[in-house]
């Protein structure tokens, strides 16, 4: 069995080593990706998180490329959901403390994701009209007192950087204190302090929840979450703000966590400490890691020499494995909230979700070998 593994690492240090990427390359790359993605889907669809996510990526794409059909089906698909995420108007029958898809589940996260990309828009084209329900609902819960918003991992990175993104169009400091007491929250409920990786919320907290074989069960897309919205907060938090080395260490603690369980391949399996659980290759969770890592070297927050082989190791899977020749991004583990037993993730295995975190990754990977 050792033999096995010495190989295994063997054969994948090679397959890093295999090929250099240009700039130039990697932008080619992109536009297959994104442009399959938008030729094959209508962005006239809801503003639940899953669409949202993938234009977190898609905006990341405009600003690198300056592709003005690409930022189109964003516009598109802000316009089509009149830049709100869920629509009821009165706040007294606001819900969020259990999961919810109707309209009145405003202050739930996967509501509020989509504020991230009409803000985004607002700052290339200022409208008021695209930034008003941001205002009235993350005004609403940075004024409440509750601070149980983010029971689950997700969120961290569904609201997170929307609260970061308000404190830089308005400039109020209460968005920042109202991410610090919310996260403290979560902390709270999920955080595994010996590892610094989440749970993916209170039912998988070991020893309550354990995988098969009794280890702690936690799930790639989840701390992929949070992975990669640290990394969005960071780069909209001032330095100079007194809680930002708290978020700091945290970042920093997480990657450090994260690079401990990658896999050979390049991959995280979905139960990132027991492969077993449920084995093969998930991307979700590996593009949002890369992403995570790569944002952090660039910015001066991770250490190349720590963490460069765990990114070349990511990218080298994202870009041999799961990209497909015609631009499809496979092996997304679909919509869930854990590694499951028996679950079929394959090369034809995509979401919108996972085509984001694909992007992200990638125009992340432009600055890393442009640096």
């Amino acid at each position: 069995m050792r033999k096995l593994l010495l190989l295994a690492c063997l054969l994948s240090t090679m397959m890093v080593q295999a090929k250099r990427w240009t700039t130039d390359e990697v932008k080619d790359m992109i536009r297959l990706v994104n442009t399959y993605w938008q030729t094959n889907n209508p962005a006239e669809v809801r503003s639940f998180w899953d669409n949202a996510a993938y234009h977190t990526g898609n905006m990341e794409v405009y600003k690198l490329l300056q592709d003005e059909q690409m930022l189109n089906y964003s516009i598109r698909w802000a316009e089509h959901n009149q830049w709100k995420g869920a629509t009821e108007p009165n706040p007294a029958n606001w819900k969020y403390k259990n999961y919810g898809e109707g309209q009145d589940y405003v202050l739930f996260g996967d509501w509020q994701i989509c504020f991230q990309t009409y803000i985004d828009l607002y700052n290339l084209a200022p409208d008021e009209k695209k930034v008003a329900r941001a205002k009235e609902v993350l005004g609403y819960e940075a004024d409440s007192k509750a601070n149980d918003y983010w029971w689950w991992a997700d969120a961290l990175y569904m609201v997170m950087p929307a609260l970061t993104k308000m404190y830089k169009l308005t400039g109020d400091t209460k968005y920042l204190r109202k991410l610090y007491e919310n996260i403290c929250y979560s902390d709270s409920i999920m955080l595994d302090k010996e590892t610094g990786l989440y749970f993916r919320d209170g039912k998988y907290i070991y020893p309550k929840h354990k995988t098969a074989k009794g280890k702690k069960d936690f799930w790639a897309r989840g701390d992929g979450w949070v992975l990669a919205g640290l990394a969005k907060v960071l780069q909209d938090m001032p330095e100079t703000y007194v809680r930002q080395p708290f978020f700091v260490e945290k970042y920093v603690n997480l990657a450090r966590g994260v690079k401990k369980l990658q896999q050979p391949q390049g991959h995280w399996t979905r139960s990132m400490m027991d492969p077993e659980q449920a084995p093969g290759y998930e991307t979700s969770g590996t593009a949002f890691f890369c992403y995570g890592l790569l944002w952090g070297v660039n910015h001066g927050y991770l250490s190349k020499k720590e963490f460069a082989t765990t990114i070349d190791k990511a990218w080298n899977y994202l870009t041999t494995i799961a990209l497909q020749k015609d631009g499809k991004v496979g092996y997304v583990q679909p919509i869930g909230e854990r590694a499951i037993p028996g679950q079929t993730v394959d090369a034809n295995s995509q979401a919108n979700f996972g085509v984001g975190a694909f992007l992200l990754a990638a125009c992340e990977y432009v600055k890393y070998i442009g640096r």
